[in-house]
């Protein structure tokens, strides 16, 4: 997606020492399962395996000067990060791993023809995610093809980072290394958060609050960048925040929709006109706010579906209560990190009427 990037809350047992426990687990399952996680395993390991230390690869002659360049950049994000964000102090973005490809993966988003909520997936440690990530391609159009054939609705996007939550100390990757500083930034500061706070189950709380994190990050990053650096990324962040606008209200138009159509063919077609509404909406605004602005139009070009739609909202949908959260901490990070801690700790039920109490006020005005 332009603009940001999709992220998969990727997780095994611990590196090592765990690796047997991990492999083990494949064993306790079916095949399907025993190849999807021995694809991940392996995947991760290539990663880990030729990574390489930054401050090295920037002292070595060999390297590339434009590649070099942005390591050392990358470095300066790192270690930003720790001391003004308080994300964590690991060996995590102090590597760098060539992928050699242009995604390191590549999820896989699935939802029932008539309804807008995205299926979700169970393993170990990681608990419940709203997609399948695959480190190959052909993997994941395989298992779309099956998903379709079983009348769903699928949608496959390339991935150009993910986080392992901390378990292993995860490296920067080619995958992203070329994006304009403050998305690099952006995308480190978004994954570290990962590894802050996570809720088992629940993908839309978890990539909220990154989200949240990664835009405050950035806002204080570019406190002292030159103006109309500043001017380019607000734009770029307000075209971010439109179509996440725009994704949402179609999306709640068709929960609606499905929910009060008497039958099927009634539901495909509210489903039909919403999506051609979004359409015309998006056509609108980009020839319009955004002075003809086309960076998403290959996201619309696939076509729209419910997994599409849907693979937006988990990274959107929660990004105005934890705002709020961020905003009655005084924007002081670290009691915002111990209070999503003890909120990712409550059972979902309950997180979920916190969360819906810290903008209730604000709803309750706008009405």
């Amino acid at each position: 997606m332009p603009d940001t990037a999709f992220k998969i809350a990727f997780c095994n047992n611990a590196w090592h020492r765990r690796i047997g426990a991990s492999i083990a687990v494949l064993f306790l399952g079916g095949c399907a399962a025993t190849a999807y996680l021995g694809q991940s395993i392996s995947g991760e390991f290539d990663l880990l395996h030729r990574a390489r230390p930054i401050p090295s690869l920037v002292a070595d002659q060999q390297t590339p000067p434009d590649l070099r360049a942005r390591l050392q950049a990358v470095l300066g994000i790192r270690d930003f990060a720790t001391h003004e964000l308080s994300l964590p102090d690991n060996d995590s973005y102090r590597r760098y791993t060539d992928v050699g490809r242009k995604f390191v993966v590549w999820n896989v988003f699935v939802a029932p023809e008539l309804s807008s909520e995205l299926m979700t997936w169970c393993f170990p440690v990681a608990g419940c995610v709203a997609y399948r990530g695959y480190f190959r391609e052909a993997d994941a159009e395989e298992f779309a093809t099956t998903m379709r054939s079983q009348g769903h609705d699928v949608f496959v996007g390339g991935v150009p980072a993910y986080s392992t939550l901390g378990y292993f100390d995860d490296p920067v990757l080619s995958t992203f290394i070329q994006y304009p500083e403050a998305e690099i930034a952006r995308l480190l500061f978004h994954e570290l958060a990962h590894q802050v706070a996570y809720a088992k189950d629940d993908s839309t709380f978890n990539e909220s609050f990154a989200v949240t994190v990664e835009t405050e990050g950035l806002r204080r990053y570019l406190a002292a960048a030159p103006p109309a650096r500043v001017e380019a990324v607000n734009e770029a962040s307000s075209r971010r925040e439109d179509f996440a606008e725009l994704v949402s209200h179609a999306r709640e138009h068709l929960t609606a929709a499905y929910a009060a159509a008497p039958d099927d063919a009634a539901r495909r077609q509210a489903k039909t006109r919403i999506i051609d509404e979004l359409q015309q909406t998006y056509a609108a605004l980009k020839t319009g706010k955004w002075h003809g602005y086309s960076g998403y139009d290959h996201w619309f070009a696939g076509g729209v579906n419910n997994a599409k739609l849907g693979s937006v909202a988990v990274y959107t949908v929660r990004v105005p209560q934890f705002q709020a959260l961020l905003a009655r901490k005084g924007g002081n990070l670290q009691a915002f990190y111990q209070e999503v801690k003890a909120l990712s700790r409550l059972p979902k039920t309950q997180r979920d009427v916190k969360l819906d109490s810290l903008t209730a006020p604000l709803q309750a005005a706008a009405e």
